[in-house]
């Protein structure tokens, strides 16, 4: 093998949490190249996300943290990636406003030695890898801020302006990846998406937290008035965006990728009510809406996120293939056919997080 080029082979990290994960599966079952992975298995990576592939010939785990550059180096040099994805980060909002220093390590920090390491390496390419290979950030919605009921959608042109420890986080990366292309010369791409939902998902979001918090017969606490209007995005949806642009995307480009499935999150809740009294319904006979809970809404909470994918799907053929409708009903399915996944996700922690975060934010209470 010559050193000096690279092998069928991409490096992703962050495999074990929910968007990566579904990204590997996905990779694995339908690509050539195979996939090494990396993931430092916080509280939200499990193994069992990447269970169907685990032990396919084309993949690869390697437990590792983006944070350690010799790990991260003896990746590069061992397995000759052709390009690095980056998955990993921190990605809760109310963990972030609760404790923003793991973010800045893992989403700032990480970043940027992860770019190190991938720098060094393709400095030692030769000319042809170099212009072939690429490394491909995937980022939030987030970082462009907060929309007014009428303003127009998110595109690849809307200025940043992060409103949370999270988004700040994410907004400071992707500029450490832009300058690190404008800088060094590294053939980049990015990715923004809205807010995922779809199976496998840790249950401290939005949608597996009440379809947990339904089954088990507990509140559906929802902020404010639940206007909160995000452009949800059914995660198959979002990888097969991601493969596109790493295909055909071009260097020092940003793609937004959305699902058209811009709605509040009281109608989210309304809407998976709804399907579960039709798919399993309360032994009472009552809706699972009575179970739901106003309480104070969080610190910055953005009022709208709309992203429109236009540009991707214009210049690579990409389009969402679920409405939020039909992707909902098959993500309630999948959390109600796999109960025992999720007890055994939930670390001892996670109910002490959540009295934490919610138990005390009744309406009206501070």
């Amino acid at each position: 093998m010559d050193k000096n080029s690279f092998t069928d082979t991409i490096l992703v990290t962050g495999t074990a949490g929910f968007i990566g994960s579904a990204f590997a599966r996905k990779w694995v079952g339908h690509e050539s190249a195979t996939l090494v992975s990396l993931d430092a298995l916080t509280y939200a990576g499990h193994l069992s996300t990447l269970l169907p592939v685990i032990s396919h010939e084309k993949h690869v785990f390697v437990q590792g943290d983006i944070c350690d550059q010799t790990k991260v180096t003896e990746l590069l040099n061992k397995y000759r990636p052709k390009a690095v994805l980056n998955f990993a980060a921190e990605s809760h909002v109310d963990r972030s406003i609760l404790g923003p220093e793991t973010f800045i390590q893992t989403n700032v920090v990480g970043t940027m030695r992860l770019l190190e390491c991938v720098r060094a390496y393709w400095n030692g390419l030769n000319e042809d890898a170099q212009r072939d290979f690429r490394y491909l950030q995937v980022s939030t919605d987030e970082v462009y801020g907060t929309l007014t009921p009428t303003d127009p959608p998110f595109t690849e042109s809307t200025p940043y302006a992060p409103n949370s420890p999270y988004a700040a986080s994410k907004a400071a990366a992707d500029h450490l990846v832009r300058a690190w292309h404008e800088t060094y010369g590294i053939p980049v791409v990015s990715t923004h998406c809205g807010n995922n939902y779809g199976p496998y998902q840790f249950p401290e979001k939005l949608i597996p937290l009440m379809i947990t918090q339904a089954l088990a017969g507990g509140d559906l606490p929802i902020y404010g008035d639940g206007m909160q209007v995000r452009d949800w995005i059914y995660v198959d949806d979002h990888v097969a965006g991601i493969a596109a642009v790493l295909k055909k995307g071009t260097v020092g480009e940003r793609y937004n990728i959305g699902g058209f499935g811009e709605t509040h999150n009281l109608n989210v809740v309304h809407t998976l009510c709804n399907t579960l009294d039709e798919l399993q319904p309360r032994k009472d006979g009552l809706s699972y809406k009575t179970q739901i809970k106003f309480v104070k809404d969080r610190p910055g909470h953005d009022r709208r996120y709309a992203i429109s994918p236009e540009k991707t799907t214009r210049d690579l053929g990409w389009k969402p293939l679920e409405t939020f409708d039909s992707g909902l009903k098959k993500t309630i399915a999948w959390y109600l056919a796999n109960g025992e996944w999720v007890s055994k996700v939930k670390d001892k922690g996670f109910k002490d997080w959540l009295e934490a975060q919610y138990a005390q934010r009744v309406a009206g209470q501070a």
